[in-house]
């Protein structure tokens, strides 16, 4: 049986996540996961990719406050539940609809990042689908993750890159929100579904890394290309035209029901949608 050994949320794109012992599974991924995003004033998405030291920025639930902290300063504190000012924003090729967080909030980020930059909540009365033609025409919801509600990551296969490289990086540089023990190295890769109970999980799309990988998740500092370089070597896509390591997945059954550390999984056989080679 395969093991569920973390779980996490990343309430804020690209800041620190929180991990959790239980996570509840809502039609676009996990309670508060990605639900709100960092922004230029254009309205245009921000990551680590531009701005790595969003890492640093932790985050955390306080009743029904979201709380953010930086290295140096005071704390942020912005109500879970926010609305008021409507803004369309893009990530990527979708634009979507969010609720802006205020000039406070705006200050605080711009402090940080050292540019100009504003801080949003999506707002879920206007939807937005992942990507049809990797889910076979199933309506999977999402909120600001770049294309998908879940991303799942065997431990098995972190060990696995680990041993090629000379210095060993931990889970946290993947950002996944699920990772699980009993699987052999990237046997995520042909899984069709993670089942728990009624809860069902479908593998729909091999997730290929970026420049974030390589960014400290604790420090915000790029140091090396690793861990791009060695997946190179033995997890290059040339369909995708990346380096692959972990899966995105999508709920078909389960909704309003949590996932639990240390839970089984039963999983049913698929086929890779992975062209390594």
């Amino acid at each position: 049986m395969v093991q569920i050994t973390e779980l996490n949320i990343y309430p804020v794109k690209s800041c620190r996540g929180i991990a959790l012992q239980s996570a509840r599974l809502t039609e676009t991924g996990f309670e508060h996961d990605r639900e709100w995003l960092v922004i230029t004033p254009e309205g245009r998405f921000l990551t680590q990719r531009e701005r790595p030291q969003l890492a640093q920025i932790e985050t955390a639930i306080g009743g029904d406050q979201l709380i953010l902290r930086k290295p140096a300063g005071a704390d942020l504190t912005v109500p879970l539940n926010l609305t008021g000012s409507e803004r369309e924003v893009t990530i990527w090729r979708d634009k979507v609809d969010a609720f802006d967080a205020g000039d406070e909030a705006a200050t605080w980020l711009t402090a940080h990042l050292g540019k100009p930059a504003r801080l949003v909540r999506f707002d879920k009365r206007r939807k937005r689908v992942s990507n049809t033609q990797w889910t076979d025409g199933v309506e999977a919801l999402t909120q600001f993750a770049d294309g998908w509600p879940w991303l799942l990551i065997s431990q098995g296969s972190l060990e696995d890159l680990n041993r090629r490289m000379q210095t060993p990086l931990p889970m946290n540089r993947f950002r996944p929100n699920i990772v699980v023990d009993g699987l052999p190295p990237f046997g995520e890769d042909s899984v069709d579904e993670f089942i728990a109970g009624e809860v069902r999980m479908k593998v729909v799309k091999p997730c290929d890394r970026c420049v974030v990988t390589t960014t400290d998740q604790l420090t915000g500092e790029r140091t090396s290309d690793e861990p791009l370089k060695a997946l190179k070597e033995f997890r290059f896509d040339r369909n995708m035209r990346g380096v692959l390591f972990g899966q995105n997945l999508i709920l078909t059954g389960g909704v309003g029901t949590e996932l639990k550390v240390g839970q089984q999984f039963a999983v049913t056989a698929g086929t890779s949608k992975a062209s390594i080679g």
